[in-house]
């Protein structure tokens, strides 16, 4: 009986090995650029975040990509050799594939070939939640393969066509076309509908005067343990590349009464595929409309400044320029070295984690939303009552005194209420 257990248990292992995706990852330096070797280490987290296993790495030095096939044909051979030795059973590329790439590739190497673009792709699909989130990551899916259809024409292609006819396989090449292009048009019409929603959202929050920062950073960072130690917002947080797509919006509450909203969003990342950028560009916007900028840093990572510079470049991108940044030096019980950041108006060392800083943190915001008050002293009649409870709901109402002949008000009100009061 144990013997058959056992039996049981060998043969269970061996299927388990036999589907774990071992992956040799690839990568090509141009030139004297050096960050090859960084952006393949940042691949293979990516590799385990979507459940593979890198066991072997490959990077060829060359003064241009190959245009057929990446890597040239010696280096392919060098990869086809490996795949073997290691029992690997695919290929990750650290730049987005050409079709004929891929194609190319896969043929010679006789083996599964995926690039970053589709590697990131899978990971959101596994993370998205939401509707939005699972709508923006189909988008991008379907934009990414409908530029691969045509790459595909050779796998696409049936016996049986006749002389100046089109065979079966153009035929179904041209009904997949169709089809993506029909589920594009329905997905945007959708994530249209999201962003209005999210628009809508956005003006009622002006319309509270509250002010808004939006937390960024480098995927991983500490965004979203940042949020939930500042707030109990209860956002996955996880030491995994990408593991929270969807923004999440939470009120802070101040010592001095005052209240700011913080927007989780998701991650950047070096190489961050086109169309991703534009499937979430209604959900990075949340940047662009902010008050202020959270920018966190993962400060014990050897490539933070790196990462700093990838997530200023696409802040640019975004438009989220001209705003107040303040930068979260996180993870300071692990940092070795002192980190600086030009761009940045200010600098605070945290651990998120841990709530070290936190507290300095919230003197700033503080301190931000003060400057951005007018003092006011003023007796309000009994009749504008309804005054003073705007005063307290999004001012910082300093004292009140009730009077015979009114209510003697001394506060700190925004900007933008002071004509209703």
């Amino acid at each position: 009986m144990f013997f058959g257990i056992n039996r049981k248990k060998r043969f269970i292992l061996e299927i388990q090995t036999e589907l774990e995706e071992r992956v040799i990852l690839v990568g090509v330096q141009l030139g004297q650029d050096e960050s090859t070797a960084e952006s393949l280490q940042e691949l293979a987290e990516l590799a385990k975040t979507a459940g593979a296993v890198p066991v072997g790495t490959v990077i060829q030095n060359r003064e241009h990509i190959h245009p057929g096939s990446y890597i040239g044909k010696g280096k392919m051979e060098e990869v086809k050799e490996l795949l073997f030795a290691l029992n690997a059973n695919g290929v990750i590329c650290d730049d987005e594939l050409s079709p004929a790439q891929m194609n190319n590739l896969e043929r010679e190497l006789e083996c599964k070939v995926m690039d970053r673009t589709l590697l990131i792709l899978d990971i959101f699909a596994l993370h998205a939640v939401t509707s939005e989130g699972k709508i923006q990551v189909e988008l991008a899916q379907l934009r990414y393969r409908s530029a691969r259809l045509v790459g595909l024409r050779d796998s696409l292609s049936r016996l049986g066509g006749g002389i100046g006819t089109r065979g079966p396989g153009e035929k179904k090449l041209e009904t997949d076309r169709r089809l993506i292009r029909a589920r594009i048009s329905r997905l945007k019409e959708e994530l249209e509908d999201v962003e209005r929603h999210r628009q809508l959202l956005r003006s009622h929050r002006d319309a509270g005067m509250r002010k808004t920062a939006a937390i960024v950073g480098y995927t991983n960072a500490g965004k979203s343990t940042l949020l939930n130690t500042l707030t109990g917002a209860g956002v996955v947080s996880e030491d995994k590349l990408f593991a929270t797509l969807d923004p999440t919006t939470r009120i802070l509450e101040l010592e001095d009464s005052q209240q700011i909203l913080l927007t989780d969003t998701v991650g950047f990342i070096r190489k961050l595929p086109h169309h991703l950028v534009e499937a979430f560009k209604s959900t990075l916007e949340e940047a662009k409309y902010a008050d202020y900028i959270i920018h966190v840093v993962d400060a014990a990572n050897p490539q933070a400044e790196l990462q700093m510079q990838v997530v200023y470049e696409t802040l640019r991108e975004l438009g989220a320029v001209g705003k107040p940044v303040i930068t979260l030096m996180n993870k300071q019980d692990l940092a070795v070295e002192e980190l600086r950041d030009s761009q940045a108006d200010y600098i605070l060392r945290i651990s998120a984690k841990t709530g070290q800083g936190l507290d300095d943190l919230k003197d700033l915001l503080e301190k931000l939303l003060s400057d951005g008050l007018i003092l006011i002293e003023r007796l309000y009649p009994y009749a504008e009552a309804g005054k003073v409870a705007l005063i307290r709901e999004y001012g910082q109402l300093l004292s009140e005194e009730y009077q015979a002949d009114g209510i003697a008000v001394r506060a700190r009100i925004p900007r933008e209420i002071y004509g209703k009061i």
